[in-house]
């Protein structure tokens, strides 16, 4: 398999599915051509798709693609409260991969179904998993170097209270994801996340700016930036392209 269709099955299985016009970024490729791509990944065994909700049809791994990619996760259809959700994550992450700034410190994305998957199910009650960390290695010549950032992609405004509880758990938290529950906030260690950083639709971004002025002196480490171009769903396209819409689909 080529390596950049390596990568794209890997990116995939990672975002837990991942709509064909996004995919065909990831790909560098047409939408034609990444279409033809999946076909081949569907005769291999390594994925499935259908048309789960607006716009392109929906790619995701099987237990053999994850297999092939050395990925520890349970097979899943994409589900549909989610699929507006995905999609804001996925479009956060292309948009930021494709920043020289992204390259030049050789960030690294990991996702929350990797952050899932460290933690099994030792996820406390209290416990907040972000949409994404990006780790920054310390020894790149970039201001950011050795942060790691929290990153959430806010479709939906959350209650007040609640994002503000979220905000001071990434910001207080020292231990990494699956760690001891004594490590997970400890006095006097380094916090975890140098930075919060809050994608936003303009529906939520009101109550993010609010959470942030609550926090007082802590909220300077909060961001908030609006949500990338092709967040949203696209236009719809036509039925032929979607023609699995409505069915049940079966998790090889």
């Amino acid at each position: 398999m080529p390596e950049a269709q390596a990568a794209g099955l890997s990116f995939v299985g990672d975002m837990y599915g991942v709509q064909l016009d996004q995919l065909a970024t990831v790909l560098g490729a047409t939408t034609r051509r990444t279409a033809a791509i999946t076909t081949r990944w569907r005769e291999q065994g390594w994925a499935a798709s259908a048309g789960l909700g607006p716009g392109p049809r929906w790619v995701w791994l099987t237990r053999a693609g994850l297999r092939i990619c050395g990925l520890p996760y349970a097979a899943t259809v994409p589900g549909l409260a989610q699929l507006a959700h995905l999609r804001a994550v996925t479009a956060v992450r292309l948009a930021l991969e494709s920043t020289a700034q992204y390259g030049d410190g050789q960030g690294f994305w990991r996702s929350e179904r990797a952050l899932r998957a460290r933690i099994g199910g030792r996820l406390g009650l209290r416990e907040h998993l972000p949409d994404a960390e990006v780790h920054w290695p310390d020894v790149m010549p970039v201001p950011w170097a050795g942060e790691c950032w929290a990153l959430e992609a806010e479709l939906t405004a959350k209650t007040l209270s609640r994002t503000v509880a979220i905000m001071r758990e990434l910001l207080a938290r020292t231990g990494d994801y699956g760690c001891l529950a004594a490590h997970v906030q400890v006095p006097g260690e380094p916090p975890r996340h140098a930075r919060a950083i809050y994608l936003c639709s303009t529906a939520a971004q009101r109550v993010v700016a609010r959470a942030r002025h609550v926090l007082g002196d802590a909220g300077a480490r909060v961001e908030i930036r609006p949500l990338p171009a092709g967040a949203a769903f696209p236009a719809a396209v036509p039925r032929q392209e979607t023609g699995l819409r409505g069915r049940k689909v079966r998790v090889p």
